[in-house]
């Protein structure tokens, strides 16, 4: 399938700002379920590239002068392919490394709660088991916009009842990796309107490493692993590490953010 995506994020500020600098995990790579044809990010900054510790493509955008908005736009066209939701293993990282918690992803009376409810089936089979996890995560946690931050924990999520595809992510990490499975965060695009319950084209979802099978990704969002209508953009432990943009600034005072994503498939 081929996808065209378009992604700009706007910041405006209250008052100029001397000095910001920001980190880019916005460009893909090619991969099993993937292949990169075109890409671009452009901003007012000063583009740095780099590939942090996870092998995310990365740039560091700076930018000196007094400004009082930034607006960052990435634009590309990526054919991907259906892999049963699966990747090889063969990604440079070792797998026990994302059995490491996080504060987003610390177990709490509430995930606890959630991880006994499966931990028996992900023994017993631990690729069902994860699947029952995802349905269960939910079941237990309804999909709504604004109901939580960039800040909110797993555990603060399932006590609400409610959250989003981050939220869902988190959740999965923390009950995973309680049960002893690596599992990491993966931060993307979903081509929305397909038949499943997608909200928004930016996306997030979770994957686990199973022995003999490579990293599997689960959805708890849309209750599904991942098809040949998503994109991976970047992994990590949680959130932070896989954050599309991150970054700080000296000034400006209050900011107002929006984002638009656009998902198309178009023609080979």
């Amino acid at each position: 399938m081929r996808l065209t995506i378009a992604h700009e994020t706007f910041y405006k500020f209250e008052e100029p700002a001397k000095h910001s600098i920001q980190y880019l995990r916005m460009t893909p790579g090619s991969s099993a379920c993937q292949q990169v044809l075109s890409w671009s990010v452009s901003t007012q900054g000063t583009l740095t590239p780099w590939i942090d510790g996870f092998g995310n493509s990365v740039h560091v955008s700076t930018i000196d002068n007094e400004h009082d908005e930034i607006k960052v736009v990435v634009e590309g066209v990526v054919d991907t392919f259906d892999t049963s939701g699966v990747l090889a293993s063969r990604d440079g990282l070792p797998p026990q490394l994302f059995l490491r918690d996080t504060p987003f992803t610390e177990i709490g009376e509430a995930t606890l709660a959630l991880a006994e409810e499966v931990k028996e089936s992900i023994a017993s089979d631990t690729l069902s088991g994860l699947h029952n996890l995802t349905n269960l995560i939910a079941d237990k946690v309804t999909y709504l916009s604004g109901a939580t931050t960039v800040e909110t924990s797993a555990e603060e999520a399932v006590v609400a009842g409610s959250g989003v595809c981050q939220d869902h992510a988190h959740i999965f990490l923390t009950c995973a990796r309680w049960c002893g499975i690596p599992s990491r965060y993966v931060s993307g695009y979903l081509l929305a309107g397909q038949g499943n319950d997608s909200h928004v084209a930016s996306h997030a979802w979770a994957e686990s490493y199973l022995p003999g099978l490579g990293w599997v990704s689960f959805d708890p969002t849309n209750r599904q692993s991942a098809t040949e209508e998503y994109v991976r953009l970047a992994i990590g432990f949680d959130y932070m590490g896989a954050a599309p943009v991150r970054g700080s600034r000296l000034g400006g005072g209050v900011e107002e953010m929006s984002v638009k994503v656009q998902v198309e498939q178009t023609q080979n």
